[in-house]
C-alpha cells in the first residue's frame, strides 16, 4: 500500500507502509566542566575559559527490515584516535552483538574542543596536572559513549529515511587561495583549487511523519573559532539552528573530506553563526524537495588496511632531532627514541581504517580515518556516483591522508602536520593508491 503525503503544501513523496526501519537517538553534552586544555592549535598556551556553547556526544541506532543494525556516533571534538575509539567500539559490538564494522565514530573537528586521549598530544607539552585532567575527561567520555550507543538501540522506534544532497558554498581550498584574498576572490569567481559544496541529508521521519532527525555532512574544517571558548565551531552552530527550526529533532553532523579545506573569511563568532545558519538553511532547502525514500536494507564492511610510512628515521636523526629548537619535532623524536629504547622497532605501516555504509539502493556511505583531503571525495564521486558520501575524521584519526597530488607538492597537508600527530615520518608515495584500491574492493564486496 502506498501513501501520498504533501509538505509545506508543495510537493509530495510516497511512503511504502509495509515493515521498514527502526531508528533510535540519544545525546549527551561533553563539555569539560574543568579547565581541560584546548585542541586544535600549537599556539594556545593555557586552559579553556569559559562555554560559548556546549559540546554534544550524539547517537543514532539503525535497524533495517531483516534485523542488520548499525550505530552511529558524532562527536563535537577535534578528533579522537585509536586509543579512545577502539576500546569505545570494542565494547558496543560486544554489548550489541554489531562488528566493528556496524559503528562509525565520526569528529566535526571543532578547534575549540579539549584535547583527548593520546590524539595531537605531541602539540601539547603539559605539566602533569594538565595531562590528569585529560586523563579524567578521556575515561569519562569512554564510558559515556558505550552508554549513549545503547541508549540509542533502546530508543529504537519504526522510521523512515529519505536522502538527497543540496549545497553550500563558504569551503574554500586553503592551499591555493590567500585568506586576505578570499572575499574579494570569491566575489570576483576567482578562487582557485579543488574544492566539495555538497551537502549530503539523511531524513528520519517516525510512522506518523514527524520530523525526528536529520544527519548531514559538510567538508569543511571547522577553524574559524581559536579562542578560549568551548563551542562547536560552525557545525555546532548548524545543529542549533536546525533542532530550533524543528522542535523534537535531533540535527547530527559529519565531517567530510576538508583536511585542506576552510572557512573562509573566519576568526570572528558572527562568521561562525553565518557558516552554521548557512549550512542549516541548506540542509532545509534539500528536504524541501522531493527527496527519494531510502529502502530498509543495510550492510557494512570495515578494514584496516597497512598504510606505508616512507622512509623512516634512523636512531641517529631522532636523536639529532630530539634537540632541535623546535619542541614539537624534539617531543616526536623522544617518543620515537623511548619506542627504540624499549626494544621495540619503529613501525614501516598504520593500521589505517576504512568502512563502508550501503543504505537502501540510495546511499554508499565511504569513511575514512584522518584528515583526509578533498580529491578523495571528488575522486569516489567521480568513479562510482554522485549517491557516495565520503567521510573523513572516522573510526581513528591518525593524521593528515593526502591525495598523491598534494604528496607530492607536500606542505602542511602533504606530510608537514605528520609531526604534530607523533608520527615518525610522512605516508609513503602511493597512499592515495592504497586507499583506493581498499575502498574498490569494499564496493564490490557488499553489492554481492
Amino acid at each position: 500500500m502506498l501513501v501520498t503525503v504533501y509538505l509545506s503544501g508543495l510537493i509530495s513523496w510516497q511512503l511504502v507502509t509495509s515493515a521498514g526501519w527502526k531508528i533510535g537517538f540519544a545525546r549527551k553534552e561533553i563539555t569539560p566542566q574543568a579547565s581541560v586544555w584546548m585542541s586544535g592549535y600549537a599556539s594556545r598556551d593555557r586552559g579553556a575559559e569559559g562555554t560559548r556553547t556546549p559540546l554534544w556526544a550524539k547517537a543514532m541506532a539503525l535497524e533495517d527490515a531483516s534485523g542488520s543494525q548499525a550505530l552511529l556516533i558524532t562527536l563535537d571534538l577535534v578528533g579522537v584516535s585509536a586509543d579512545v575509539t577502539g576500546p569505545v567500539r570494542r565494547q558496543l559490538a560486544e554489548d550489541l552483538g554489531l562488528t566493528l564494522g556496524d559503528i562509525l565514530i565520526n569528529c566535526s573537528h571543532t578547534h575549540t574542543g579539549p584535547v583527548v586521549g593520546e590524539n595531537l598530544r605531541t602539540m601539547y607539552i603539559l605539566e602533569e596536572t594538565d595531562s590528569k585532567l585529560i586523563r579524567t575527561y578521556t575515561v569519562q567520555l569512554k564510558s559515556q559513549l558505550v552508554e549513549l550507543g545503547k541508549k540509542a538501540f533502546q530508543n529504537r522506534q519504526t522510521a523512515r529515511l529519505r536522502a538527497g544532497q543540496s549545497h553550500a558554498t563558504f569551503a574554500t581550498n586553503r592551499r591555493q587561495n590567500p585568506e586576505s584574498h578570499v572575499p574579494a576572490w570569491r566575489a570576483a569567481g576567482k578562487l582557485l583549487g579543488p574544492v566539495d559544496y555538497s551537502v549530503p541529508i539523511l531524513e528520519v521521519r517516525n510512522q506518523d511523519n514527524e520530523l525526528q532527525g536529520l544527519i548531514f555532512g559538510y567538508a569543511c574544517h571547522a577553524t574559524v573559532l581559536s579562542d578560549y571558548q568551548w563551542s562547536g565551531d560552525y557545525p555546532g552552530y548548524a545543529q542549533a539552528y536546525l533542532e530550533n527550526a524543528y522542535e523534537g529533532v535531533q540535527a547530527m553532523f559529519w565531517a567530510g573530506c576538508g583536511a585542506d579545506i576552510n572557512p573562509l573569511p573566519r576568526r570572528k563568532v558572527e562568521l561562525a553563526e553565518a557558516y552554521g545558519k548557512a549550512l542549516g538553511e541548506a540542509v532545509i532547502r534539500g528536504i524541501e524537495g522531493a527527496l527519494p525514500e531510502v529502502e530498509a536494507t543495510l550492510a557494512t564492511d570495515y578494514n584496516e588496511i597497512p598504510l606505508r610510512f616512507d622512509n623512516l628515521p634512523s636512531k641517529e636523526s631522532l636523536e639529532e632531532e630530539a634537540s632541535s629548537e623546535n619542541r614539537y619535532a624534539a617531543s616526536r623524536a623522544n617518543k620515537w627514541l623511548k619506542h627504540l629504547e624499549s626494544g621495540e622497532s619503529i613501525p614501516q605501516t598504520y593500521d589505517y581504517p576504512v568502512g563502508l555504509w550501503r543504505l537502501g539502493d540510495q546511499i554508499e556511505w565511504i569513511t575514512l580515518g584522518g584528515e583526509v583531503v578533498v580529491d578523495f571525495a571528488l575522486r569516489f564521486k567521480k568513479e562510482y556516483g554522485p549517491h557516495v558520501w565520503v567521510a573523513g575524521y572516522s573510526h581513528d584519526i591518525m593524521g593528515y591522508i593526502p591525495s598523491k597530488r598534494v604528496w607530492t607538492e607536500g606542505g602542511y597537508e602533504g606530510g608537514g602536520s605528520m609531526v604534530y600527530y607523533g608520527q615518525p615520518t610522512r605516508w609513503s608515495s602511493d597512499v592515495e593508491f592504497q586507499i583506493t584500491q581498499a575502498v574498490q574492493r569494499m564496493m564490490k564486496t557488499t553489492k554481492e
